[in-house]
């Protein structure tokens, strides 16, 4: 893993809107005007493209955000960084990978740039937990899992990231995949959302869109509870006691089907997903009204079948998916085209009866 490198001055976009999405190799968001994200003044609009469904808005220059390098680790917090990035999956590698991170912890005020997965980042470890694994140990971030997803990534890479948080799998696609492969990442959560588009404009593949918006099984706006210790735990559906601080916002909301149709998608090579269990939310309608040609060859999943309603893991199993791995956190499957072309009606049809009985 390289040292952090200073880098050159990124204008951060402004992120206003119901739908507020980000092309880097376009350097503008696109959003219809709202203003739950940020103030209206930051937001200079712009006609709509044909070929976009959304208006377009486009940062001034001289946005007033440090550029990339300005919030460098000092060299004895590089040094702990490091330090804990080298230690190994074990029961003594993550005692001293985790000393490392609280002596840095102690006395940080504010983000970090460094390089993950060789691309940059600006990330604020402290009320997220997502964030702290990328920037301290990115090694124990999913290691299972990306290793699969790398093995997949080809020539013109299409991937969906659905709770992309502040970019990790994302970045990591892209930096593998290169310009020609084409990356949506959603993320509802508006304070993350931001820290993403940030991320993203660090580095201008021009693969990558973020769109902000949840995903559900009906198009209109709904309720985002948030965490107060846990920003990555933001979900749509209300889990465990709140806490005294948590909050709500209402989000934009669309189905899985009607976003890729909208952005032009005709196939995905790879999907992640990772909603704080909401996953049945969006997969059962995909499942049962995506043609075939749109189901993913690969899917990483957040295995939170407690919270289901309907299994997605069975599900897909009945539907021709082969699971490929069971990890502590996800399921990852892959599919055979013949056999999900054959068992999809039937799949479908539980799926279906699975959710109206509940």
């Amino acid at each position: 893993m390289s040292d952090p490198l200073p880098g050159r001055s990124d204008p951060k976009p402004s992120t206003e809107g119901n739908l507020v999405e980000w092309r880097a190799n376009e350097n503008r968001l696109r959003a219809p005007a709202a203003d739950f994200l940020a103030p209206a003044s930051r937001i200079w609009s712009l006609p709509a493209m044909k070929q976009d469904p959304h208006p377009a808005a486009e940062t001034p220059d001289g946005a007033d955000v440090p550029p990339f390098g300005a919030y460098a680790p000092t060299p004895l917090e590089a040094r702990l960084i490091a330090f804990s990035r080298r230690q190994s999956e074990t029961w003594l590698g993550k005692r001293l990978a985790f000393l490392a991170r609280r002596l840095v912890m102690m006395r940080l005020t504010h983000p970090l740039d460094v390089e993950v997965f060789g691309q940059r980042m600006r990330l604020n470890p402290f009320n997220n937990v997502s964030e702290k694994r990328v920037l301290f140990t990115p090694q124990y971030f999913d290691p299972l899992e990306r290793e699969i997803l790398q093995g997949h990534i080809g020539e013109n890479f299409v991937f969906v990231d659905i709770g992309a948080n502040i970019g990790g799998y994302a970045l990591f696609v892209s930096g593998l995949a290169g310009p020609g492969s084409r990356i949506l990442a959603v993320e509802p959560q508006p304070g993350i959302f931001e820290s993403l588009v940030h991320n993203i404009t660090l580095n201008p593949s021009g693969a990558i869109k973020a769109i902000a918006c949840a995903l559900a099984d009906k198009e209109g706006e709904m309720t985002l509870f948030l965490s107060s210790k846990n920003r990555g735990e933001s979900s749509v559906k209300f889990v465990g006691a709140p806490g005294t601080e948590d909050q709500s916002v209402q989000v934009p909301a669309r189905t899985l089907l009607g976003l890729l149709r909208d952005e032009g998608i005709g196939r995905i090579d790879a999907l992640k997903i990772d909603v704080e269990g909401a996953e049945d939310l969006i997969l059962v309608p995909f499942l049962r009204d995506a043609p075939d040609s749109l189901l993913p060859r690969l899917m990483i999943i957040e295995n939170a079948r407690q919270r289901w309603q309907t299994d997605c893991i069975a599900l897909l199993e009945r539907m021709g998916y082969r699971q490929v791995v069971e990890t502590r956190l996800n399921v990852v499957l892959e599919r055979d085209g013949a056999q999900v072309s054959n068992g999809i009606a039937r799949a479908t049809e539980i799926a279906s009866a699975e959710t109206s009985q509940s």
